[in-house]
């Protein structure tokens, strides 16, 4: 199985990857992003590209996968609604856009969150937006689509946050990952992963994919 992951600079794209890596199915994983990534292996292939406005220019490198993982994602902190919509919706749009082109036969998986507002009315921005970006993926045409909305991620293996401050709250809280791993929105690193891979092979009625469904999957 061939993948094409984004966001693997980011912590739910570092689990995705290390997983991907790990697993036996996967003969190949293409990694996109902005800088390279120091992580040697065998399986591992690079398309750096600056302004994710232009994938369509790099259409060629992007043929003959199996699925992509996009896990790319920016917090809207600090955002206007038009800039926040360009990175989630509009990046995403351009991506999905030019693989669907490529090979409409794949597995596409988008990554959103607890909370993201698939009816696109409600008052919270960044989850309408989402919603939005969730729905154009689902609704694209391709093979099989999914949405995740994982809450509370606990890493593990050494994935590490962008975020300075999450890598310190999630020291803190390491103690008590076997407590909080019982909640109904979390879940670790690996689960993440693992169920994306699930679905990667084993086509899900269930499109959205909640907390507790990512628990079941990666069993």
């Amino acid at each position: 199985m061939k993948l094409i992951i984004t966001g693997a600079s980011g912590m739910v794209g570092q689990a995705v990857l290390l997983e991907c890596l790990d697993d036996a199915s996967v003969t190949e994983v293409l990694v996109i992003n902005r800088r390279p990534i120091d992580k040697p292996n065998v399986k591992l292939k690079e398309l750096l590209v600056q302004e994710f406005a232009d994938m369509a220019a790099h259409a060629d490198h992007l043929k003959g996968y199996d699925a992509c993982l996009h896990c790319m994602g920016v917090s809207a902190m600090g955002m206007s609604e038009q800039e926040y919509t360009t990175i989630t919706y509009g990046y995403t749009k351009i991506l999905a856009d030019v693989l669907y082109g490529n090979n409409p036969d794949m597995t596409m998986i988008y990554v959103s969150g607890v909370g993201t507002d698939s009816s696109e009315k409600g008052r919270s921005m960044w989850a309408r937006v989402k919603g939005r970006t969730e729905n154009y993926v689902l609704n694209k045409g391709f093979k099989d689509a999914y949405a995740f909305r994982p809450g509370l991620i606990l890493t593990e293996k050494g994935v590490k946050s962008r975020t300075g401050w999450y890598n310190t709250a999630y020291a803190v809280l390491r103690p008590f990952y076997s407590v909080l791993g019982k909640l109904n929105n979390a879940n670790t690193s690996s689960e993440l992963g693992k169920a994306m891979l699930v679905l990667c092979q084993k086509p899900n009625a269930k499109k959205v994919i909640h907390p507790v469904d990512i628990t079941r999957l990666s069993l």
